[in-house]
């Protein structure tokens, strides 16, 4: 995998889920509390759920539990072996694309209702940041530019940090490689001249003495 953005907004929007599905099963009574209106007093709000949001509450927070955890067991895993001058295809999230529509669609909409207190402004925060940055990893995942002799990736730099992965590291190493290769292919081509050369001397110095 190329790279690696869609398995860390994979871990982020799961570790959202967890919280809100978590919340939801331990403790219902604090949408009660987030969802009351500003203007109204600490006296009125609610302190019992009906069995109807006591249902929906305990049912939403196991389907949230159960997406985390189907968020994190599809992380597409990298090819076992990556050989150099081979560019890895790039392997997207099953879940990415559905997921981050439905995210912003929610951010959108809890952006615009009203009277539901903080509640919205934190689906509004937690699933505006999930679902834009889904947006843009399926926008720009993969896209980087990569050296088809080396896999490594061009806009990486080895400038102040020495980085080994960076692309002209990896160029001066496949350099490196490549001459070696190519002084022992020389190598072995002169030993063979030369074993040519001791095998056609031997032949022609056994040929003059048989002769008379």
């Amino acid at each position: 995998m190329r790279d690696e953005a869609s398995g860390l907004w994979a871990w982020i929007t799961a570790a959202w889920f967890t919280i809100l599905g978590l919340s939801l099963l331990v403790f219902p009574r604090l949408l009660l509390f987030l969802s009351a209106p500003y203007n109204i007093h600490t006296a009125e709000i609610r302190e019992t759920m009906t069995p109807l949001e006591s249902f929906l509450c305990t049912h939403v927070g196991i389907g949230l539990l159960a997406l985390a955890i189907a968020l994190v067991t599809s992380i597409p895993s990298p090819p076992p072996i990556i050989r150099a001058g081979v560019v890895p295809p790039s392997q997207t999230h099953p879940l990415l694309a559905p997921l981050s529509f439905a995210l912003v669609t929610t951010a959108f909409i809890s952006y615009n209702t009203k009277n539901i207190g903080p509640l919205g402004l934190i689906m509004t925060f937690g699933c505006g940041i999930t679902g834009l940055w889904g947006l843009w990893v399926m926008a720009f995942e993969g896209t980087g530019d990569y050296s088809n002799k080396t896999g490594a990736d061009k806009h990486t730099s080895s400038f102040l940090f020495g980085n080994k992965a960076s692309a002209s590291q990896q160029k001066k190493l496949w350099k490196k490689e490549r001459g070696l290769e190519v002084q022992d292919q020389q190598g072995q081509q002169q030993e063979g001249i030369e074993l040519n050369d001791r095998n056609a001397g031997s032949s022609s110095g056994g040929l003059r003495r048989r002769l008379p």
